[in-house]
């Protein structure tokens, strides 16, 4: 019914809202809705759609579809007079507007989200490297006619990535038009205002109304186009007369109190270019000097200085502003505020700190392997001037390497970093060089070397108050084994980052939480972090971290048996991985992966999955803890032999960490690879070790494991023990495959009680109460599929479970349940 143009992506409530007053039509009575949204939000497309959906409305059939577009320009008293009177006549009634909802049921059409941004942007443009759609979809805003106009004005160059993506609505644009239309008709006052904004963003009202020549209605007049937008900002700067802006710096420079500010606006007036300036008025003092005309010469030479100044104290507000708002979250201005810096300070010093700002950019969104080496130089430069800033850089180049799996890059950043400790070092940055060295000894297996840094780190951790610190030292806890101390100081990270307002680490302590929570089968715990962390990530533009906990929802939904939903989330993010070098996220992917293969009896395409570490970005950290898996692939397809160096380095890695849940899987991969009482020794001490570590998922595959072993070994009995053990704790997981197939081993072992869903409660599950209360809200199955990365199929087949289990037949039956 309805086209897939990109302008509709993204518009699923507002469609059904729409064929909600069509279909009420078709059967005879009346209805009108309301679109309402900014201008190029999409109404006049979904008008446009909705004709098409209405092809079967013809005036001899009596049904009626009058569409209203641009409404908030129109007299609409009489139509509204009609409208009272429809009710029961085939007629629908559809009034897209910029205004209010004229009394009548309405919808409104938001910005639309990064993700579906990014999907309109590649439906129009195919084949649109990732980068570069990113920022357009930033400098977008969520508007989808931006989106559009923004992708038809682009280059050969844009896509061959030499020159930046634009940063203003093109020439001919209909949304610059509409801009342009807005601006001619502002009196003087009100044009002069807005000038006044447009060159100078930190103007507030306070200060304009107190300007001469303009007062509140003129602010007030103005205000409508006051957009912080950067996309608005910078078009309106193009579309604004050159005069109109060497005014506004003129107000600006007699208005502001003496000081850089005040200075920068006298500097945009004077001839030449702002780069050029200083440089000429030092040659101009010079020249005054050899003439003898040394008044002239102190005039110049201090106007030059002044200038200087000047240029390094708006670079130096630009990078601090971009390094908050890169801090809050808010990335594309941060990128936009570093680009306006750039030229106009040669500063080493302030180059460097625009580098640890573009190097933390890159590292939530760009090539962390860039990132790396990018905040390593930062590091080496600000080492002289502000070590403790510099050793920062350092711990997040480090970050940077093991995101991307980089571990050559990593080894040379621990190698600085241990050429940097000395006695008396502050806790902070002790803790970050023990961190980088620790770390490092651990990727190389040195697992005996890396305990004592690692202990350091946790043990400075828990007194040291910033928020990295405490993600540091969880990641260390995690690395030593110490889940539950690991868990605590992520939460403390996400807590502390969120108290402080840095919202760009909250994603990065989730990925720790929810690692940590996952070590010790706490699924729910971990499923709620990295759900909670992907839409983080998502608000604060940080798209490797979405891509982060998306393959550890992918490996969630893996280790449950549920292969549909982990090939479905490794899909979305398959792409990302490859293109911006994610070598962490890409052995998370295939360790989930393995997983996939395992539970559809494929063990052969399974031992083929994760490369040597010698390939290059392969994670050693993440590949160790894939290593039981591998053992299991191993043995199923009778190559038993060729995980044996595998299972040697698990060995080596359990035995350091002393944890007991990585003990217990290092027993388990023993009994899988053994025959006989050697074989029931390991499992025994495994199903120990898993009960003291409380890892009830891994217990009860070590338990159907051995009771399959035990059934095949004609002990029956003790079999049935531990597979009813088994059958209760996966599903206690939702983990239907394996409850599944405990089940079938259980029968074989001859026990006739079991049956699907016995013993299970009659609530719903957490996911599918995720999925209903979605619904109930009104969300389609493909929003809430999105919502949730899951495929759509999969939240068909949940909805049919939760109406049965609800006894309910219909979507509003189930709004009920839960208003």
């Amino acid at each position: 019914m309805w086209d897939n143009w990109g302008m509709l992506l993204g518009r699923d409530r507002q469609r059904v809202a729409v064929d909600a007053v069509l279909d009420r039509a078709r059967a005879g009575r009346g209805g009108a809705l309301v679109l309402r949204g900014e201008p190029g939000s999409g109404k006049s497309s979904l008008l446009r759609a909705a004709r098409l959906a209405a092809a079967d409305f013809t005036a001899d059939g009596r049904r009626v579809l009058l569409c209203v577009d641009d409404a908030h320009r129109l007299d609409l008293t009489a139509l509204l007079d009609l409208v009272r009177e429809i009710d029961d006549e085939p007629v629908a009634v559809l009034i897209a507007t910029e205004g209010g909802a004229l009394g009548l049921p309405c919808v409104d059409l938001e910005p639309l989200d990064h993700a579906t941004s990014i999907r309109v942007l590649r439906d129009l443009r195919p084949g649109l490297s990732a980068d570069l759609a990113d920022d357009l979809a930033h400098t977008a805003c969520g508007n989808p006619l931006a989106l559009v106009e923004l992708s038809r004005s682009l280059t050969s160059e844009h896509l061959g990535g030499a020159v930046p993506a634009p940063h203003l609505l093109p020439e001919g644009s209909s949304l610059r038009r509409r801009l342009r239309d807005r601006l001619d008709a502002l009196s003087d006052p009100a044009r002069h205002a807005l000038a006044l904004v447009v060159v100078d963003g930190d103007v507030d009202v306070e200060t304009l109304v107190r300007l001469p020549g303009l007062g509140v209605a003129a602010v007030e007049e103005a205000s409508a186009l006051m957009d912080p937008r950067p996309l608005v900002r910078e078009t309106l700067r193009a579309e604004l007369p050159l005069s109109a802006r060497y005014a506004a710096h003129a107000t600006l420079a007699e208005s502001l109190p003496p000081g850089p500010r005040r200075t920068w606006h006298e500097a945009v007036l004077l001839p030449g270019a702002r780069d050029t300036q200083a440089d000429g008025l030092a040659e101009a003092a010079s020249l005054a000097r050899r003439r003898g005309d040394f008044a002239a010469a102190a005039r110049d030479h201090g106007r030059a200085a002044a200038l200087t100044t000047a240029y390094d104290h708006r670079a130096r507000l630009l990078v601090a502003s971009a390094a908050d708002h890169w801090k809050r979250g808010v990335p594309h201005q941060a990128r936009a505020l570093l680009r306006e810096a750039t030229p106009l300070s040669d500063d080493s010093e302030l180059r460097a700190l625009a580098d640890v700002v573009r190097g933390g950019l890159d590292l939530g969104n760009g090539q962390p392997d860039t990132a790396a080496r990018r905040l390593m130089r930062a590091a080496g430069d600000l080492l002289g001037t502000n070590r403790s800033l510099a050793i920062t850089a350092l711990g997040f180049a480090g970050e940077a390497a093991a995101m991307a799996g980089a571990h050559h890059i990593h080894g040379r950043i621990a190698e600085f970093a241990a050429g940097l400790r000395t006695h008396g070092e502050p806790a902070t940055t002790r803790l970050i060089l023990d961190h980088l060295v620790g770390t490092a000894a651990s990727y190389a297996g040195r697992h005996e070397e890396a305990r004592p840094a690692l202990r350091s780190v946790v043990e400075l951790a828990d007194v040291d108050p910033t928020p990295h610190g405490k993600i540091w030292g969880g990641h260390a806890a995690y690395i030593l084994g110490d889940a539950d101390k690991a868990h605590e100081l992520a939460g403390r990270g996400v807590t502390a980052a969120r108290e402080s307002g840095l919202t760009a680490l909250v994603p990065w302590a989730l990925t720790c939480r929810a690692l940590s929570a996952l070590m010790v089968d706490q699924h729910s715990v971990a499923l709620t972090a990295a759900f909670e962390g992907v839409h983080a990530a998502g608000a604060a533009g940080q798209h490797n971290a979405v891509v982060d906990h998306l393959v550890i929802l992918a490996l969630l939904a893996a280790l449950r048996g549920d292969a549909d939903t982990a090939v479905h989330r490794i899909g979305n993010a398959a792409e990302q991985i490859e293109h911006r070098g994610l070598g962490r996220c890409g052995t998370i992917g295939a360790w989930a992966f393995v997983c996939v293969d395992l539970t559809r009896d494929r063990p052969a395409d399974a031992l083929r999955r994760i490369p040597p570490i010698a390939a290059g970005g392969v994670h050693a950290g993440i590949k160790a803890m894939a290593a039981p898996h591998l053992v299991e692939a191993a043995v199923a397809c009778g190559r038993a032999s060729s995980a044996e160096g595998t299972l040697r380095r698990y060995d080596r890695w359990a035995r350091s960490s002393q944890s007991p849940a990585r003990m217990a899987l290092a027993h388990r991969c023993h009994a899988l690879m053994s025959d006989g009482a050697e074989a029931d020794e390991h499992f025994t001490e495994a199903i120990r070790l898993h009960e003291v570590s409380g890892a009830t998922m891994e217990l009860a595959k070590t338990e159907l494991f051995h009771g399959t072993r035990l059934r095949r070994n004609r002990k029956p009995k003790q079999a049935r023990e531990l597979l009813r053990d088994a059958v209760r704790h996966f599903e206690y997981h939702e983990a239907d495959y394996w409850a599944d197939r405990a089940r079938a081993e259980l029968r074989g072992a001859g026990d006739t009680t079991s049956s699907p869903h016995a013993g299970r409660a009659v609530d719903l599950t957490p996911q599918q109460s995720q999925i209903a209360r979605l619904v109930a809200e009104g969300a389609t199955n493909r929003e809430a599929a999105a919502r949730l990365f899951l495929s759509q199929r999969t939240v068909e087949h949940h909805l049919r479970n939760i109406f049965t289990k609800l006894g309910i037949r219909s979507r509003i039956e189930l709004t009920k349940v839960f208003t």
